[in-house]
């Protein structure tokens, strides 16, 4: 049947500098019967392992070091046997929620196997210094965890965020994808590259 793809919705709160909101995160899972990858790990890992079913983990990939991506990862890997992956530019954030650290450090570069298809991860700091995408050219799908919303990118007025290197990273790593690629985010609903792509400059003017 080949790899498909599942989202998971998970509630929580999203706590930085002092402050924290209340999200809704998106849970990807990439895989087939046998077989998931899953990227993100934030809040109910009950739910994740649910959505799971008893397949086995091949990985555990987070896009970034925020609390509400990472703050389940720990017991969802302990709980499957995954390794966790994590970027180590994100090291500070991870510190402040979890005292073990995590399993493997994510490259870009890096890939994941599972079900046929191959993920690739794409290094795009600037929501933090550590985001990271992962992209399938074979399924046409990019994960963009919170670089790249649909209407725009993330957020980046809190501490390690930077607007001027976000909109680097998109331009240079996001946007030279095939226009008909489906951007899989964070929070939210999906996009796709050629409907972002037109926005660019007005991202720009607009600022953050």
């Amino acid at each position: 049947m080949g790899a498909h793809i599942n989202k998971v919705v998970t509630s929580g709160q999203f706590a930085l500098d002092g402050g924290s909101w209340d999200v809704d995160n998106n849970v990807w899972l990439v895989g087939d019967d046998a077989e998931v990858l899953v990227i993100d790990a934030p809040h109910d890992v009950g739910a994740i392992l649910e959505a799971i079913d008893g397949r086995t983990v091949t990985a555990v990939v987070l896009t970034h070091g925020h609390n509400d991506h990472i703050n389940a990862a720990v017991e969802l890997g302990k709980a499957t046997g995954a390794q966790v992956w994590f970027p180590p530019a994100d090291r500070m954030l991870w510190d402040t929620e979890h005292d073990s650290p995590p399993d493997q450090e994510l490259h870009s570069g890096a890939t994941f196997e599972v079900a046929g298809t191959v993920l690739r991860a794409m290094s795009t700091p600037g929501h933090s210094p550590g985001s990271t995408c992962l992209y399938s050219a074979d399924l046409g799908v990019v994960f963009t965890g919170d670089t790249l919303f649909a209407g725009g990118p993330g957020a980046t007025g809190r501490s390690y965020s930077d607007f001027d290197t976000i909109i680097e990273s998109i331009r240079e790593r996001l946007l030279t994808l095939p226009d008909e690629t489906v951007v899989h985010t964070g929070h939210g609903d999906d996009t796709t590259i050629g409907t972002e792509r037109p926005h660019l400059d007005q991202w720009i003017s607009n600022g953050s």
